[in-house]
């Protein structure tokens, strides 16, 4: 009689080669890998509560980069932001122009060429060009009144801007393991994906990586979750008030 140990080895070992041998592309269960396996385990949930989970680690998250387009009112504004609680650092380009935006607490400052200020009201007054001379290049204190201040504050403050972006329209599903900047991801769509993607990270906290909106409103990608940067206020000959209306843009 063979003993129980040996014949439970020679089984395991028949069916390793077994496993071996598969090259029909036609896995038996228990060949296959888990595609989750390793991973912090969210790739195993319901679509919803995958995006609830990214959801709630982006607004927990201290800090975020955020790195893409996004399509409004017919308008595409190119962001590279660095986004925390009390402000924000970064760029927008739209219309080919290209402005940098710093907030700290309150205070909102708006940096861009002479073309920029040389728009609105600025471009028909006497003097206009001089005027966007004098702006250019400068970090231009935004009055908290003008309209310019609440047009442009929102792409800096970082859990309206992700609360109003990672948003996914219709039923949602899973649509498989994918990778992002070699992170592993879990992609969960919305009808289909004409309602959105997402693709939530599989490795530590479940953040957002990728994000492609529904109606080719934008895509946009997620890093340096948590990983802090300094903000400080521009130096006083780099700074201007502008002390009145901002030119529309």
């Amino acid at each position: 009689m063979i003993p129980i140990s040996q014949g439970r080895s020679r089984r395991a070992t028949l069916a390793s080669a077994v496993c071996a041998l598969l090259v029909t592309g036609t896995a038996l269960a228990g060949c296959a890998e888990d595609p989750n396996e390793g991973t912090n385990g969210v790739g195993k949930l319901p679509a919803d509560q995958i995006r609830a989970r990214a959801q709630r680690a982006a607004e927990s998250a201290p800090t975020v980069r955020l790195h893409g387009s996004v399509v409004t009112s017919g308008r595409t504004y190119t962001l590279d932001m660095r986004l925390k609680e009390k402000g924000g650092i970064g760029s927008v380009t739209t219309k080919g122009e290209t402005f940098r935006l710093l907030r700290i607490d309150d205070e909102l400052y708006l940096k861009a060429g002479a073309e920029f200020w040389g728009h609105g009201d600025a471009a028909g007054e006497e003097g206009g060009e001089a005027a966007a001379g004098k702006l250019a290049e400068k970090y231009v204190k935004v009055p908290q009144g003008d309209p310019s201040y609440k047009k442009f504050i929102g792409f800096t403050e970082k859990n309206v801007l992700l609360g109003g972006l990672l948003t996914l329209h219709g039923k949602l599903a899973t649509d498989g393991h994918h990778e992002q900047a070699g992170v592993r991801t879990i992609r969960v769509t919305g009808d289909k994906g004409s309602g959105g993607t997402l693709d939530v990270s599989l490795e530590g906290t479940p953040y957002p990586v990728r994000l492609v909106r529904a109606g080719k409103a934008g895509t946009l990608t997620f890093s340096a979750w948590g990983t802090d940067f300094p903000l400080e206020e521009p130096a006083e000959d780099e700074t201007l008030d502008y002390g009145g209306q901002l030119p529309a843009s």
